[in-house]
């Protein structure tokens, strides 16, 4: 299996305890088990809800473009910035590597802004070093027959790709443990419902209320 990974060397240790006005969500999931629809869906509902555009080697497909779904890099200008410490996480993921820019989270969670990321669970793991209270969220599919018949359906990857994405879908699925919350993508409009109470049960930790409401909690005299 080749999902190789390193971290990022310019991690910030204030950077793993600092609570941030904004919430950092983080989705991972096996090719097929319907991540990018659930979190495009989730987009469309919430505008508060910003994504997170990694950068990656790999072509675009489909109707891909530049800076909306992925930036598209060679590989030389990603060497350069994992030599200027500008990733927060990357990983070689099915041949391709991705990376996660850290300023680019820290900016958006610092002015207030939710940010949620895609990314393989490898790289979410290395997020919550890097960010302490990221929320991690595992997307399931329902069965391994289903999982086939998404990547088949998809129509996007020749029949030795889709047999890769099988066999890395078990190493995948087994770290789900590892996240907070684990949605099952049965039924897509239950899978959004799951994902959109998460993203809304954030929004009501003490903290966030706290910083949100101040001016209740004053006159409550609630310190």
């Amino acid at each position: 299996m080749n999902m190789d990974c390193a971290p990022s060397t310019a991690l910030d240790a204030s950077a793993a305890t600092s609570d941030y006005p904004g919430n950092l969500f983080v989705v991972a999931a096996p090719s097929g088990a319907g991540k990018s629809s659930l979190v495009k869906a989730l987009l469309e509902l919430d505008a508060q809800v910003q994504l997170s555009v990694s950068h990656t080697t790999r072509a675009p497909r489909g109707q891909e473009r530049h800076g909306r779904e992925y930036f598209f890099v060679s590989d030389a200008e990603f060497d350069a910035m994992i030599a200027a410490g500008a990733f927060v996480e990357w990983a070689n993921v099915h041949g391709h590597r991705y990376g996660t820019s850290r300023r680019a989270i820290e900016e958006r969670i610092a002015s207030g802004a939710d940010v949620i990321l895609e990314i393989d669970w490898q790289g979410a793991l290395q997020i919550r070093r890097a960010f302490a209270n990221a929320v991690l969220i595992f997307i399931l599919p329902p069965s391994w027959e289903e999982l086939r018949a998404r990547l088949l359906r998809r129509g996007e990857d020749r029949p030795e790709v889709i047999a890769l994405r099988l066999r890395n879908a078990a190493e995948e699925m087994a770290h789900a443990h590892e996240f907070d919350y684990v949605i099952i993508n049965e039924v897509f409009e239950r899978a959004l419902f799951d994902l959109k109470a998460i993203v809304h049960a954030q929004r009501l930790r003490y903290v966030a209320q706290r910083r949100l409401r101040p001016e209740i909690f004053s006159a409550l005299n609630i310190s």
